[in-house]
Formats: structure tokens, sequence, C-alpha cells
């Protein structure tokens, strides 16, 4: 099983330099960075959008997009390196390629009512259309379109008129051809441009989806026009309120007709337009910087309805009907905003899908980076944020925690290669730059505070601020010098290299020593504390250039370089040599880091995509993992997480990753309280080769001094804090604060960060009002607050409906009235009095009196203000008004409203109890939703939140993050009990492997109850006679030779299950099975059978050792063994509700009862009408799936399936129904994919290989096998262990 679990996931950003980047078809919207297409598909059971794929296959610059009109799972795109390729979006894969578009494809569009064509262009042209189904499969040229004089920047084909096509040139000119008509080059130039050879590239075309001549083109300077293709006029400019805007990307709203939308592209500004006016109807600002490109979702992704629909509006209409509200209008009262999605790319790389009609995002990626990533690092003294450098020019500081950027350089540095933290809390980064040197950026001022120019116009490679020494920074650059100068810029030092020098890293032991790395293949080492300029060492042996270099942080004259010979090398300082070359990688290798804790772990990344784990005492790799789907080049973790590593890559993405599986042997001693002897050790016992690993870096030396300063019951602090230093980021804070509330810690000791994760109910109102309060008051700052700080209005905004969701209504009011939202307020003042609302129509009708606004009048009218409004009539000479006012007055028509007692009351006591249910349901579901986003540890923060203790330990178990469920669930003690012991039966499993049976004996004498289980471990375990005696001694059971004796006496005694249980323990173990069998068969072969009464036996069975099970006398109980375990297997699936697995149980054991000579009470017949009446009942409960056609079950089905509830009888642990889903299942890889053999379909997220080392099943899958069948799904008598 893969040692390395992927955590985290930075996606890139959309990339700003092509045109067609962005498509969308139904509710599924994709974008491309550089190398890889994203695809974002609608989740629509919480109305999210949600990343589904990662397409990648193109190794240079993608061109151009395209989502084929008329089939949804087809999407094409095209790349610099002249390459077209067609996937299957669900499958994910190419299911065409063409290899030599001869040329670069500028623009790609299928070819509307033309089948499977597709076409595309490069700059002169001509078009060429490529079919790949039908009779005419390959490749033609368009008849009319080519010989262009000017480059084409995009065309668009006519979605209705069938050959119709448009294209674009740079000249600013359009040239339009379709079957039957005159050809039309290079016309429609902007007037301003007629006679002049400017050019003024057309920058957006797009037909007029009712009309099947009329275009709208936007030219770059020019601006927009909507022209007619037939008479070839021009219909419409349209004009900006300045100059200054220009636009690159527009899009028609297909829900409203005539209306288009564009984006500005230096601030981001959405304009709503429509071809009736040649000023813009509407302007929102989005972001601050501009529009790269705009899509608009053909139809609006259909969401979830949470209400029941609307009664139908009934015929006649009464005085008191409620009137139906029509649209809010825009600020210019006479259009509304149409309804429509629209996916919006920026020019920084910003992605979102923005809902027009409500006015807000959907969804927002607000930056990411556009371009390969070069380096990644962890701010010293913050393991929370990340900072990462791109070829794209601009540093980017993120909040691993949210996947989100806090911070981002001002950018136009060229490619940056290398980053560097000022050591501590100075808040500053040194960057290493291609062109224009290296430079000091203070994050938090948001500016460059230095540059140093010592190497000209030199790429500068690598940067590193000395953390010994916080003055001096070293770079080094294809100059030949390694330079290392004080941050005034004073040089200290500059060391001439043959060649280009590539790597440079400071000593973690000596402040005074500096290795680099050259492309004349050697290291080298130099000593900064005498005059010399020459190196004191150097190395060589690589058979290329050296890229980086690191030093050891725990084994000191230590230190690693990886090269373009596709070699890690370890060299030993004080004894001059190699001591291990690290081989595996097929392509040159970049990232390289060494871990903080355990001193013979080493990970490198490479040019072929990998990322590898190396043991380097015998230089053994211990996993490898291809998930990104470019070079990777930057490997970071951050001494305090000293197990979650970073790594970024030419794919434009960020990876999170933890390698706490490489050593959870050591927390399993943590929590068996093994004796610190088993947890730290010093370098010299952690380097002996197959020594377990041991902690020796400094932050478990540190946490094992503060434990030792506490007096008493140190059990919990050291739980809390060795599982937050091995826990990756996602929730592990969040949770231990729970759980500290829970067990009663004083409020006051809880961290600054609590109220910004998920809170216990009982701090909800209080952290909420004061963050409403908080978010009223503050001010902007100087500086704004980051990117894209809110308004004032926005944070009051934000403010008002926090107030809102708290039920504190007058403050809600009073924000509204703040910001000018009267009518907000009005509507739900009565929520807090009678009084109070009169009280706020009066203050609104003094102001509306004010500005002499006719709007006054309802006011009065609705709070009896008679008085006022026959003045307000008279002083404006209004006395036919006046008059009639006072007269409906007379007769009784206005007065007061009434102002009852009681209107308030607080909620009575039964309320409150359904208001409780109401919590508890609802902190369910949200819950589910972290769950099913792979993130099990926030599921189980939102069950703590509400004290559910069981669900949340169950969230943690699915979510087989065990050994964090073990920790929690030993400090909430009692309460926890339960699913505990449950947790570390699981872990026994986990652990019944060579070398570490030991620790699964020490798990299992934590559970009380424990003789049987013991038992297991003991009959499972295949040493020798001593050592298998040992172990029984051990685990307090009897020698082999008197387990054989009690077997027989029990045997006689007629107690089968202690004679089965002895006979396993004993020399002969498969004597064992055929008692047990025919015991399971014989109930089988009754009516009354549960599944908890053969349950018992065949789990005890399934512990005879796998190298007696699989012995050729035993094949027959062999066979039998696995059809009744697969069997039993499907029916605790049922009840555990694992409905994927459900089938392929059925399934293996048919297959096995066909394939095998064997006689048991089952028949394959038997096994299919109960898989069918299985489908058919829980899909009539759960409701059919939206593609399957639903069909009731038939009442035989019915009665079968009533009669497997019977046998199931439900009574698995509170908290265990439903699929596991662990952590990282959501996060598409880019280029490891594997097939399930229990589907046929990708696998998204981990996998698990089975016995062969080739049929892969999903890791989630694998874990609900092993749950109710033990045994593999290949049928070889092989248990399997994917915890």
């Amino acid at each position: 099983m893969s040692q390395v679990k992927q955590v985290g996931l930075l996606a890139a950003g959309c990339q700003p330099w092509n045109k067609d980047v962005c498509a969308a078809s139904g509710d599924r919207f994709a974008y491309c960075a550089t190398l890889a297409i994203y695809i974002y598909q609608l989740d629509h059971r919480y109305n999210e959008f949600k990343l589904r794929a990662i397409m990648s296959e193109h190794k240079k610059t993608i061109t151009a997009i395209s989502w084929c009109p008329h089939d949804p799972e087809l999407f094409a795109s095209a790349s610099a390196d002249n390459i077209l390729i067609i996937w299957n979006v669900a499958e994910q894969k190419p299911v065409a390629r063409l290899d030599n578009t001869k040329g670069i494809p500028a623009s790609v569009s299928w070819c509307w009512n033309a089948g499977d064509g597709i076409a595309f262009v490069s700059h002169r042209g001509p078009l060429y259309i490529w079919v790949t189904s039908g009779p005419e499969v390959g490749v033609t040229v368009h008849k009319d379109a080519h010989s262009f004089l000017s480059d084409i920047c995009l065309f668009r084909w006519h979605p209705v008129k069938k050959g119709k096509v448009v294209f674009g040139h740079t000249d600013g000119s359009l040239s339009i051809f379709q079957p039957g008509s005159k050809n039309q080059k290079h016309v429609l130039r902007p007037e301003s441009l007629e006679g002049t050879d400017e050019e003024d590239p057309v920058t957006a075309l797009e037909w007029d989806p009712l009309s099947t001549d009329y275009l709208l083109v936007a030219n770059l300077h020019n601006g927009i026009r909507l022209v007619d293709s037939e008479s070839l006029c021009c219909i419409t400019s349209f004009t900006f309120p300045s100059a200054a805007a220009s636009v690159q990307c527009l899009a028609w709203v297909p829900s409203a007709p005539g209306m288009f939308i564009t984006g500005d592209s230096q601030v981001g500004v959405l304009r709503v337009w429509n071809v009736s006016r040649s000023t813009s109807l509407d302007n929102f600002k989005l972001k601050k910087t501009g529009f790269h490109a705009l899509h608009v979702l053909n139809s609006p992704p259909a969401k979830k309805s949470l209400g029941s629909s609307f009664p139908c509006k009934s015929l006649h209409t009464s005085s008191t009907s409620e009137a139906v509200p029509p649209p809010t209008l825009s600020q210019n009262q006479c259009f509304s905003l149409p309804p429509g999605h629209a996916v919006c790319c920026f020019m920084d790389g910003g992605v979102g899908l923005y809902d027009m009609g409500a006015k807000k995002w959907d969804f927002l990626r607000d930056l990411g980076h556009v371009e390969t990533i070069f380096d990644c690092k962890f701010k010293p003294d913050d393991p929370n944020l990340l900072a990462t450098a791109s070829f794209d020019g601009t540093i980017k500081v993120w909040d691993i925690n949210t996947l989100t950027a806090v911070y981002t350089s001002p950018g136009n540095e060229g490619v940056v290669y290398s980053l560097s933290w000022a050591p501590g809390d100075l808040n500053c980064i040194s960057g290493a730059t291609s062109r224009n040197g290296a430079f000091i950026w203070d994050v938090k001022k948001g500016k460059m505070i230095t540059r140093f120019n010592e190497h000209g116009k030199n790429g500068i490679f690598c940067i590193a601020w000395s953390h010994k020494d916080s003055k001096r920074i070293a770079t080094c650059s294809g100059d030949g010098f390694c330079i290392i100068r004080t941050i005034d810029g004073k040089v200290l030092h500059k060391y001439k290299h043959p060649a280009a020098v590539f790597g440079c890293d400071w000593s973690q032991n000596n402040k005074d020593m500096i290795a680099t790395g050259c492309e004349d293949k050697n290291v080298r080492v130099y000593y900064l504390a005498t005059s010399s300029d020459q190196p004191l060492k150097v190395f060589s042996g690589h058979l290329a250039k050296v890229f980086h270099v690191r030093w050891s942080p725990l084994r000191e004259g230590i230190l690693c370089s990886g090269s373009d010979d596709g070699t890690v090398r370890i060299w030993d300082y004080t004894q001059d040599a190699c001591i291990n070359v690290l081989s595996g990688h097929t392509a040159p290798v970049r990232g390289l880091m060494w871990n903080t804790e355990v001193p013979y772990l080493l990970i490198s990344g490479s040019w072929d995509y990998s990322i590898r784990v190396w043991d380097t005492r015998d230089g053994s790799c211990l996993d490898t993992v291809y998930d990104h789907g470019a070079d990777v080049y930057g490997l970071t973790c951050h001494p305090s997480r000293p197990f979650t590593m970073a790594s970024c890559s030419r794919d434009s993405t960020v990876r999170l990753w933890s390698l706490t599986p490489l050593i959870s042997p050591l927390l399993i001693n943590i929590l068996t309280a093994n004796g610190w002897d088993n947890v730290f050790g010093n370098t010299d016992r952690a380097m002996v080769p197959g020594a377990p690993p041991l902690l020796c870096g400094k932050v478990s030396r540190d946490i094992k001094q503060e434990l030792d300063k506490l007096a008493g019951e140190i059990r919990v602090k050291k739980l809390r804090w060795f599982s937050e230093c091995f826990s990756p980021p996602g929730g592990s804070h969040n949770l231990w604060d729970l759980v500290s509330v829970i067990n009663g810690q004083d409020d006051s000791l809880l961290p600054q960060s609590y109220s910004k994760g998920i809170m216990h109910m009982k701090h909800l109102l209080r952290f909420k009002t004061s963050e409403a309060q908080e978010l009223t008051i503050v001010k902007m700052s100087k500086f704004g607050g980051g990117i894209g700080a809110p308004s004032k209005e926005e944070r009051l905004q934000e403010a008002a409906e926090i107030h809102l969701r708290l039920g504190q209504i007058q403050r809600y009011c009073e924000l509204m009235v703040e910001l000018g939202e009267w009518d907000k307020a009005l509507s739900v003042a009565p929520g807090v009095s009678m009084k109070y609302w009169k009280k706020l129509m009066q203050r609104r009708a003094d102001q509306l009196m004010q500005e002499e606004n006719d709007n006054v009048i309802p006011y009065c009218i609705a709070t009896g203000d008679v008085r006022k409004l026959v003045t307000f009539f008279t002083s404006r000479g209004q006395l036919k008004e006046a008059l009639l006012v006072a007269q409906s007055a007379c007769e009784g028509n206005i007065h007061a409203p009434q102002m009852t007692k009681g209107n308030h009351t607080a909620n009575p006591p039964d309320d409150k109890e359904a208001y409780n249910g109401l919590l508890q349901k609802v902190c369910k579901e949200l819950a589910e939703s972290y769950f099913l986003d792979g993130c099990a540890v926030l599921a189980a923060c939102c069950h703590l939140s509400a004290d559910n203790i069981e669900l949340a330990m169950g969230s943690l178990i699915r979510g087989n993050e065990l050994e964090l469920a073990v920790c929690v669930g030993m400090v909430l003690g009692e309460s926890a009990n339960q699913p505990t012991h449950y947790v570390l039966e699981l872990l026994a499993r986990k652990y019944m492997t060579p070398t570490y049976w030991d620790l699964s004996a020490d798990l299992l004498h934590m559970i009380p109850d424990n003789p049987l289980l013991l038992a297991k471990l003991c009959a499972f375990y295949p040493g020798s006679s001593a050592e298998i005696n040992h172990l029984h001694n051990k685990c307090g059971l009897p020698c082999l030779e008197e387990c054989k004796e009690l077997a027989e006496t029990s045997l006689s005694e007629g107690d089968l299950f202690s004679a089965v249980k002895y006979y396993l323990l004993s020399p002969d173990p498969e004597s064992a099975l055929p008692i047990g069998i025919a015991h399971v068969k014989e109930q089988l072969m009754g009516s009354d059978w549960t599944v908890d009464s053969v349950q018992s036996f065949l789990d005890l069975l399934s512990y005879i050792r796998t190298d007696r099970l699989i012995l050729g006398k035993c094949t027959e109980e062999r066979s039998e063994l696995l059809i009744l375990s697969g069997y039993i297997g499907a029916l605790l699936a049922i009840r555990r509700q694992y409905s994927s697995i459900v089938p392929a149980l059925y399934e293996y054991t048919s297959q096995l009862l066909k394939r095998r000579e064997v006689s048991v009470p089952l028949q394959i017949d038997q096994l299919s009408a109960e898989l069918e009446a299985w489908r058919a009942c829980t899909q009539s409960q759960n409701g059919a799936l939206d593609e399957d056609p639903y069909s009731p079950p038939s009442e035989a089905q019915q009665v079968q399936f009533s009669e497997l509830q019977r046998r199931i009888q439900t009574t698995a642990l509170v908290g265990l129904e439903g699929p596991d889903f662990v952590t990282g299942s959501n996060l598409p890889s880019h280029s490891d994919v594997q097939l399930s053999c229990f589907t046929g379909h990708r696998i998204q997220g981990p996998v698990f290989f089975l016995e062969d080392g080739k049929s892969a099943i999903s890791l989630n899958d694998a874990l609900m096998w092993a749950k109710v069948n033990p045994f593999s799904p290949l049928g070889t008598g092989v248990r399997i262990n994917p915890f």
C-alpha cells in the first residue's frame, strides 16, 4: 500500500495568454492552465462546484479548448506542439489524437451540425476539418478559408446556419464564408483603421443566437460593435465610460434575448448590455484584476430546490391575495439582470462562476499560478503559510488549511526560479529571477524593499537566506558565480565556478559552510570564515550537471545532490566520499528534501513526474508517487509539522502529502506507552539498517521537554501534541480544541484560531456576535486588507447576515438602514416588535419627506400617520390628495396597526426540543458534506460541536484516520469506549505483519475483553514453534501442544467454537476447518439463521495461517470458506450500507461457486435473485439515480428483501453505517490512472493493489471489503490489509 498519502491540492489558475481557454457544458465547466485542463462539476447534493478531473496529455502550452455542442462527454484541446486531442470527459482519457496539425492551432471549434468534425486553424490558415468517425475519417482543408492576408486570432461557426463561419484577424478585419454565397475576406475593419496598416486584433467574436447574420465583434483598441455579416455594415458601436476601458472577452446571455456581457481587461468590471442601447445597463466590479475570458453556461446548472414546489396560482385574485413580486430592478430601473451563470477567468489566473441573477459567486478561486512552479517553502514561524515561486513572475503565499492565496508579489519579474524566507518572524521573502536579479519582498507591506544586481542580466537559479546568520544571503547564477552578500547589499564573497551554478544550501550545523551544485557535474563546499575563494572540498561522481544540493539537518557533514543523470548521491564531508547512490528516477532530479525528524528519510522529485521516498541507510526506495502531471521541482516541509510535505511542479499545482504512514509504528508506541526508547533516539541508533524509525529532531525533543515539565497525568497532552505534530493540516487542531471543550477545559485557554474553525454549539452565538461587531467597526486600513479585501459595504453586509442568522434582528435592521437597504430592514422589523417596526417606518417617512419623495405615502398610510401625510400633501399644494387621505381616515380605512401584548415571547419548551433536533440534523448534514469532500477530520469536528461523540468517532474510522481516532477516543474516555475498542481491533489487524506482531499484541492488550482477539492474533502468526509459543505466552494462552489437547476436549464436550479456536492455536490448525465449516453449512440449511449466528465462526476461521490455508490438501475447505465468507460479507456490506461493494461481493461468491467443486447450501440463482431484490428495494428507498430508469420492486423482491433484512438484523456500531471515504479520495491525479477491477472505471483518489501486483481497486473499496470479508477479491485465500 502507498506509504505517502495525498491530502491537499492547490489547483492551477487559468492561463491568460490564449483566447479559447474556458468552456462549459451542462453542469460542468473547464479551464486550462498551461499544461492541463481542469474540469469542475456541480455536486447537486450540496449545490457546490467541485474539481472532478485534471486531464493532462499535452507536453507544451495548451492553446485552445472546445466542448462538443451535441455530446457533453466529448471535449477537444490543442497545444503548441501541433497536437489535437479529443477527450472522453467521464473516463478522463483521450479517445482520438491528431499528431501533426501543420502549425500551432490558435483556435479550435466543433463543427455545428456536422457529427464529429472538429475544425482548427493556425495563424494564416487554412481552416482544417478533422473528422474522427463515419465514412469520411481524416483531415480535409476548407475549400475557401485559406490564403489570408493577416493572421487569424479566432474563428466561430454559426450555431444555426450550417457551414457559415467567421474569422477575426490581427489587423482588425473579419472574413466571412457561407455555402452558396460570395466569400467576404478582410471586411468590416473598424472605421478608424481604414486606409492605415495599424493592427487592432479581434479579441472576441460571437454570433447573435437569434439572428443568422448579426455578430458581436470586439477589437482590442476600438471596442465592441454589432455588425451585419450580410450587408457588411456596423449596426451599433457600443461606448464605454472611459477611453481607458478595453475589452478582450464577451458572451451572449442565452436566457435573455439581445443581452450580452463583457469583462474589462484592466479591472475586473463585468458590464451588462442590450443591443438596443449603446451604453451598458449595469456594471459590477468583481475583482481588482482584469478579465481574460468569459463564457455563459447555456443552461444554468439546475440546482437542488430547497423548498417545496410552489402551489399553482389560483385563477381569481381577491383583494387580499399575495402579489407575486416582480424581479428587483437594477440601477437603470428598466432592465433586470438576466439569470445566468458566467464562467469568469481573470488575468491573475483567478477562475470563478458568477451567478448574475443573484449577484454572487457560486464558485471562486481567487488566484492561481498559471505556469511552472519552481520552488515552495514554508514560513519559518508559521507552518500554515506556504510561499511558491513561479515562471509567471510572481511569488504567492498560501494558507494551506483553506488552500487559498493570502498574498501575491507585484509580478513582472520575468521568471522567479527560487525563493527563501527571511529567518524567524521577519515577514520577508527573497526571490531569484531570470533577468531582473534578486529581490527582497516585504510580504505584509506588499512591496519590494531591496534589489541585488551583482549577476547583471544573468539568470539566478537559487537564492538562500542564511537561517543561522540572518544578515547573509547567497545567490548562484548562470554566470558561474555564487555570491554571498549582506542584506543591505555588501558583497562578502564571490565564488567563481567553471560553469553555471544551479543550487546552493547553507549548512544547518555550521553557519560558515555552504555547498553548491554546478553544471560541471561537481558538488563544492566553501568555508566562509577564510578569505580564500577556493572550495574546501570538491565532490565528483555525477555523470551530468548537478542541480540542487541539501545538507542533512540531523547528521553533521552529510549532504545530498540531485543531478541530470537521474541519481541522487549522498556525500560524507568528513570522509571525503560518496556513501550512497540512489538510482530509480528515469529523468533529471530536481526537488530534494531531508526529513527533519527521521535522519534516514530523503525525498526527491524528478522530471519523470514522480516523487520518490528513500531509505538512505540501504538506498532502497520506500514509495513512489505519480500524481503530478509534469516535472516535480520543489519539495518542502515545516520542522514543526515534519510529516506534512508540499511539492510543486511544471503542472502549475501544489500538492500536500502526509508522510505519517512511513512512521506509523512510532505513533503506536506512543499510544501503547511503550517507553520513550521506542520513540526517541540519537542518529546513530536510527541509522542502523533495518532499525524501526525513531524521532531525532528538534520538534520531538521540544515536545518531550514540555512533557517532562508536567506534573501528574501527561497522557492527554502527550497524545494531543504528538497527534498534532504527525497530522497533516485539515482540522486536527480544530478536533483537539473541541475534545478539550467536551472534556470541560476552561474556555479562556482556547487558542485564537478556534473561532475561525468549527466551534462547539455553546460558543457559536457568542463568537459570531463578536465577529459581526468586529466587521461593523473595522475601518479600511491604509493598504486595504490583502488580496481582494472587502469594502466597508461588504463588511457591513457580512456583519448583517451574521446578526440575522443569530436572531439579532434589530441589529440587522440598523445595519441595513446604514447601507440604505430600507426595504430589507422594514420587511423583517416586525420580528423585533410592532412598536420597533412603526418607529422604523416613521424614520423612513421623515427621511423621504425631507427628500420630497412621493414614496413616503405608503409609509404614512401603513403606520396610520394621517396628520404627517396631510401636511406633506398640503405643503406641496396637492390639496385634493390631502382631502382624500383625510376622508379615508375619517371613515376608518386608515388606522395604526394593532400592538398586541405578548407579541414577542420566548420559545415555549416544546419548541426548544424541536429546535435541538433540528440542530443535530443540520450538524449531521454538514458533517456528511465535509466527509464526502474527503475531510473526515472536519466531519468529526461537526459531530463533536454538537456533543455527538459516537458519530465523530465513526467519521474518523470511516475516513481511516485510525491512529487519530484512538488518540481522541482515549482522551474522551468512557463516552467513546465502544468505538475506541473497535479502532484498536482494526489497528491490531493493520500491524499483523512481519516485525510488528508485538505492537499488534500491545494494542489488543488495551481492550478490556480481549482473550478471543489475542487468540486470533496468535492463530494467524506464522513463526516457528518456539516463536509461536513465545507469543502465546505473552498473550496468556497455553502452548501449542496444550491447545491441541484442549481442542479435542472441547470437541468431545460439543463446544464447537472452543474446539475451532484451540485447533487454530495447535500445531495442526487446518483441523479446525472441517469442524467450523460443517457447523456454518448446517446453520445455513436451517431457516432461522442470522448473520450473527454464523459470522463469529467464519471470522475466527479466517485467522488460520495463510501458509496452511493454501496447502493442496485444504483445497476444498479453502474454497468453501472463501464462498461462505464472501456471501456473509455481502450481507454485512448491506447492513453497513457499503453499497459500492455489495454487487462485487455477490459476483465474487458466484464466480467461486461456478469454478470450484464444492457442496455448500448456496445456489447461483439464489444469489442473483437476492442481489436484484436488494437493488430494487434500496433504489426505491434512496430514490432512483437520475440516469437509471426506475422500476418499483416486485412483490417477490420485497418478500426476499425483508427476509434478507431479518437475517441481517442491524446491530452495526453507531456512526459506522455508510461508505468509507479516506482523505484525498476526491483529489484527482494528473497521471497515475488505474482502473478498478470491480467496476472497470478509473479510480479517483488512493489506489489499493491486490496481491498479484496488477489488479487494483480503490482504497475506499478495499477498506470496506476488508471490514466485511478479510479474504482478497482474487480468491487466493490471502487476507487483505488495506488499513
